[in-house]
């Protein structure tokens, strides 16, 4: 039997809290395929049992709550041609609409690094916590992918073109960002975690989500001023339109550092990511709910497996770490219709949601 220790995620109940606790601190709680399915069944024992009154998630170690999903095993099995990236965008993304959806008050602790994947494992849910050591962000063009995890339905919905901003160049938002974002509730200190989890574990059963939405407001302190809402205008300026070339222009014309750095970020970025994620998170503007947006983008993730700048994206980033990747195509102006066309082909299975 492992003990608690070996296992990936840890499963324990205190007073009348489920608690669930990420445990791959060396590797910041990325997600593996086993993770994704241990999450889901402690949610069903959880569900179940009227013993239980709020549901606790968390991650070990103090650097993160959840940096993503595990690219290196992505990566191999779209080398390999294995079943396991697809099987794992499946059940994540189908993990992600559980939790949006939770009957119980559903409290992640966002703690340190908290990316891609636990983005969808905290985001989506009703309770969000987050601390003075948050860093959030969806940094998916960096390696020749996209915001997934039902990214492309919460990005759209943040002020303004934030979350055009934030999708398109992978930029972190610290505490206070991420509550002006709509992405978090509350910022407590991470010394005080603790006294969240205690608290949270004397809530009678049968409370409420106000209940524990009050519960936890009486613990937070006053948040900080958002960066975010300070730049906003010049983001809204430069990202409302619909075309990725007419972004770059927007900003070359302004003089400004800030406009000059994001320039600078996205020509860092894959242009077949950018301009894949500029068109799914205005569909996922349009979209009326968050299933249709986890649907669009499993039938993107088929197509990823096929895309030479998600192989590249992670050996540079991860497997070699040169930080210097060849994007194919180089530039933004090749990346066409035909080119965009098959990453909107709907998976062959859709999402039972």
């Amino acid at each position: 039997m492992q003990n608690n220790h070996e296992r990936e995620v840890i499963i324990e109940r205190r007073g009348t809290a489920g608690i669930i606790r990420l445990n791959r601190p060396k590797a910041l709680n990325s997600l593996t395929l086993g993770m994704v399915r241990m999450i889901d069944a402690a949610l069903d024992e959880f569900a179940d049992d009227d013993g239980v009154a709020s549901v606790v998630v968390t991650g070990e170690g103090d650097r993160g709550f959840c940096a993503g999903g595990d690219i290196r095993a992505l990566h191999e099995s779209g080398r390999s041609g294995s079943e396991l990236a697809e099987t794992f965008w499946r059940e994540e993304f189908t993990l992600n609409h559980r939790i949006a959806s939770y009957a119980k008050p559903y409290v992640a602790l966002m703690d340190g690094i908290t990316m891609g994947g636990g983005v969808g494992l905290s985001a989506h849910g009703r309770h969000r916590i987050v601390t003075e050591r948050t860093r959030l962000a969806m940094p998916e063009t960096g390696i020749g992918y996209f915001p997934d995890v039902g990214a492309t339905w919460l990005l759209p919905r943040m002020p303004g073109e934030t979350g055009t901003w934030a999708g398109l160049t992978g930029q972190e938002l610290n505490a206070a960002d991420a509550i002006y974002a709509g992405l978090a509730d509350f910022e407590i200190p991470s010394s005080r975690l603790p006294d969240v989890i205690d608290a949270l574990a004397r809530l009678p059963v049968g409370s409420s989500p106000v209940a524990c939405e009050a519960l936890l407001k009486h613990v937070a302190g006053k948040a900080t001023e958002s960066r975010l809402q300070v730049v906003r205008p010049l983001i809204d300026h430069a990202f409302c339109f619909d075309r990725v070339e007419e972004v770059l222009e927007a900003l070359a014309a302004d003089e400004g550092e800030f406009a000059a750095k994001t320039r600078k970020t996205l020509q860092m970025r894959s242009p077949t990511s950018l301009k894949l994620t500029l068109r799914l998170l205005r569909e996922g503007r349009q979209s009326v709910n968050l299933a249709a947006c986890l649907n669009r983008e499993l039938g993107a993730c088929m197509q990823i497996l096929k895309s030479a700048d998600f192989y590249e994206g992670v050996r540079a980033a991860v497997i070699d770490k040169d930080r210097n990747p060849k994007w194919s195509p180089s530039t933004i102006e090749a990346v066409n219709a035909e080119v965009l066309a098959p990453f909107f082909k709907p998976a062959d299975r859709p999402l039972a949601l």
